[in-house]
């Protein structure tokens, strides 16, 4: 405890001296927002930020242009933790999910840590995993075995609630698309096989499935074509659907019902069908309760009132880091920046990400982050907990 407290200060300290340049760089941010997989300027600029406080930058990194992993000293310490950054925004609404302030967040804890690696014996690298919103960086990260070797990685999310961690719903997309033979819709429509046809029949399926499945669960699709012309039987149509669970087992069995929907429409109306990923899928979030530990004693530290995990409404979404959890141990707390009821991906979210509101957000979530990071790796029996909780939610996959 007392080397601890020890850290404890060290780390406040180094925040609040690098405080005010993170500041201005999460308000760059926030006024030259970038979409996701276009994040050029954005990876750029942290990129120098980062060289210029010493790190070796590796830019662009794991064969995506707009990642990069920043490392401080010579990196050979026997343990490794990732602080994940991210950094791109919406269209139309530049960063109304808050990743301005959540990369900067990131940036500030790995920047707070980085003169404590000899002393805890662990490097603390800055990876930046962009395209968040879109493909997921770190899930081509994760096909690499980029996350392997570490072990544990962290970043905050902005909500309208503090919380210990993000309720994530893993995300599968996918695309079907319907085969059938076109004929003319007056003269001869019993030539024809209606794909249309097929794919309004799975889209039912769907409605009825839903009846049958867990409460977390979400199914939501459109229609991406349905025909030509009026006049003539449509031979090819496709529906986009994306499924969302809390437990992956669960999840993929969940997609073998959805894909009998499919099979069942392709019978009754004689058609073929044919399914691809539309994008990476995303994992639910692998929740560690010996690590959120660390973290409820850090937000109660830094005096940040924590809000209630129980309702229901607390699931957040779905995001990549879901598939990094499932490879090392990683925590994902939010921070509130707005109020309650103010929901992510709106302009009243994005009004909140800019001055002082920001600033107020960047400290919290650099001093959890840092503090948790401090607790863990500063006590063998504490990481040792949190390795033995991984391993073991692991096993319960297979």
């Amino acid at each position: 405890m007392e080397k601890y407290e020890a850290l404890k200060v060290a780390i406040v300290k180094k925040m609040d001296e690098l405080l005010p340049e993170v500041s201005e760089l999460c308000e760059w941010m926030a006024n030259h927002p970038e979409r996701s997989g276009k994040e050029y300027e954005t990876s750029k600029k942290i990129v120098e930020f980062m060289r210029e406080r010493g790190y070796e930058v590796e830019y662009p990194f794991a064969g995506v242009e707009t990642a990069f992993r920043a490392v401080f000293g010579e990196n050979k310490h026997s343990r490794k933790m990732a602080f994940l950054a991210e950094y791109d925004a919406l269209p139309g609404i530049g960063h109304a999910c808050g990743h301005n302030v959540s990369g900067s967040i990131s940036i500030l804890a790995a920047l707070a840590m980085k003169d404590l690696q000899d002393e805890l014996d662990c490097d603390f690298h800055l990876i930046g995993t962009p395209n968040e919103e879109d493909d997921g960086a770190k899930c081509a990260m994760v096909s690499q075995d980029i996350f392997k070797d570490y072990d544990m990685t962290s970043m905050v999310h902005l909500f309208d609630k503090t919380q210990l961690y993000g309720i994530l719903l893993g995300l599968h997309q996918y695309e079907f698309t319907f085969h059938g033979k076109a004929a003319h819709g007056a003269t001869a429509p019993w030539e024809g096989v209606n794909a249309l046809n097929a794919a309004q029949l799975m889209m039912h399926g769907i409605d009825m499935l839903r009846q049958h499945v867990t409460p977390d669960v979400r199914m939501h699709g459109i229609y991406r074509n349905g025909g030509l012309a009026p006049n003539i039987v449509p031979e090819d149509a496709s529906v986009e659907v994306y499924t969302r669970a809390l437990d992956k087992k669960y999840h993929a069995n969940l997609d073998e019902r959805l894909e009998n929907c499919a099979k069942g429409a392709a019978i009754m109306t004689g058609c073929t069908y044919e399914k691809r990923l539309t994008a990476a899928m995303y994992d639910n979030m692998n929740i560690l309760m010996s690590g959120v530990e660390a973290l409820r004693e850090a937000y109660e530290e830094l005096g940040i009132e924590i809000d209630s995990q129980k309702d229901h409404d607390t699931i957040f979404g779905s995001s990549d880091i879901g598939n990094v959890s499932f490879v090392c141990p990683t925590f994902h707390p939010t921070i509130k920046i707005v109020d309650r009821g103010v929901a992510i991906h709106t302009r009243d979210f994005e009004k909140n990400v800019h001055g002082e509101t920001a600033v107020k957000a960047v400290k919290e979530g650099a001093g959890v982050l840092a503090l948790q990071a401090a607790k863990i790796f500063s006590d063998e029996t504490r990481l040792q907990a949190v390795k033995d909780e991984f391993e073991a939610s692991i096993k319960n996959l297979k």
